[in-house]
């Protein structure tokens, strides 16, 4: 079985997409686009396609080479081994994508997908500079060492991150029980935004029946629209900020730490944390939140809380 290169021929339906997103959102007045945001966005996605070729790729086809060399099993390239393996990758998927959220060194990467304050399909584009191998070496490494063909692997893979495009807009609403099983725009939606009962959500690439087993699933509200970006938004739309902003920030705060402990955490606890407790992570900010809502429901009394 041969495995075409798919991210190539979705890159026209790509563009072709975009450009009717566009019309639709002037016509009907349905959507929000700004020029020089959707252009940084574009400069990021050309950037991140470039990235690899400057050794990355080199690097995790070795690794992967060397995983299947040792493999456990052999697997078949055969229809239900595809099926098969782009479960388990969107499970990996998941964990991933998960971790780019709870862990700084790995959200200093992935921050760069989160730092648009609109949503559409360029903002699908804006894709990341660093991070790639650290990724495919750690996440899609065992697969290939179970038995999947690298080619296999980097052919789910490339199906998953596909699929995610069409689910960055705010043209879609809900889809009805399609969306007890897949991943939507508005599922999306809610795992982009900054609102706090919003934060730390919907962290499926095709499947959302992950964060329905593992408890981090929110549904949109229809009485609260999301608000795009991150929680301290950049206010650029220079590419090299936007890129390396917060591998800047993780330095700074490394060189300026008193122990290794404090070095530590500013690498690899959660984004916003502090050794006091004077930044706020998206934890912090929820359970604030939650505070605030609760008094307020109790101080307008029972009715209220309903």
């Amino acid at each position: 079985m041969e495995f075409p290169d798919v991210i190539a021929w979705a890159v026209p339906a790509f563009a072709a997409l975009v450009f009717a997103e566009i019309i639709i959102a002037r016509i009907t007045g349905k959507g929000r686009f700004d020029a020089r945001d959707s252009a940084a966005s574009l400069i990021m996605g050309f950037g991140s396609e470039l990235a690899p070729l400057l050794g990355g790729a080199a690097v995790v086809g070795a690794v992967f080479v060397a995983a299947y060399e040792y493999r456990l099993t052999e697997i078949p390239n055969t229809w239900w081994a595809v099926a098969l393996c782009f479960v388990i990758d969107d499970f990996r998927y998941y964990w991933w994508h998960r971790i780019s959220h709870e862990r700084r060194w790995f959200w200093a990467s992935h921050v760069v997908h989160h730092s648009s304050q609109h949503y559409n399909l360029t903002t699908a584009l804006r894709q990341t500079w660093t991070g790639q191998i650290i990724g495919q070496v750690l996440f899609k490494t065992p697969l290939v060492f179970i038995g999947f063909h690298p080619a296999m692997v980097l052919f789910v893979g490339a199906i998953n991150l596909i699929y995610q495009f069409w689910i960055h807009t705010e043209l879609i609403k809900r889809m009805g029980p399609f969306e007890w099983v897949f991943n939507t725009p508005s599922h999306h939606r809610v795992h982009h935004a900054t609102n706090p009962r919003y934060l730390d959500a919907n962290y499926a690439g095709t499947l959302i029946i992950w964060d329905r087993m593992f408890g981090t699933f929110i549904s949109e509200s229809d009485d609260e629209n999301p608000r795009y970006g991150i929680v301290k938004n950049l206010g650029t739309f220079n590419p090299l900020v936007i890129s390396f902003h917060e591998w800047i920030g993780i330095a700074k705060d490394v060189i300026g730490a008193k122990s290794w402990a404090e070095r530590w955490g500013y690498l690899f606890g959660p984004p916003g944390w502090s050794p006091d407790g004077s930044r706020l992570t998206s934890a912090m900010i929820k359970d604030r939140w939650a505070r605030i809502h609760a008094k307020n429901a109790s101080d307008q009394g029972p009715i209220a809380a309903e």
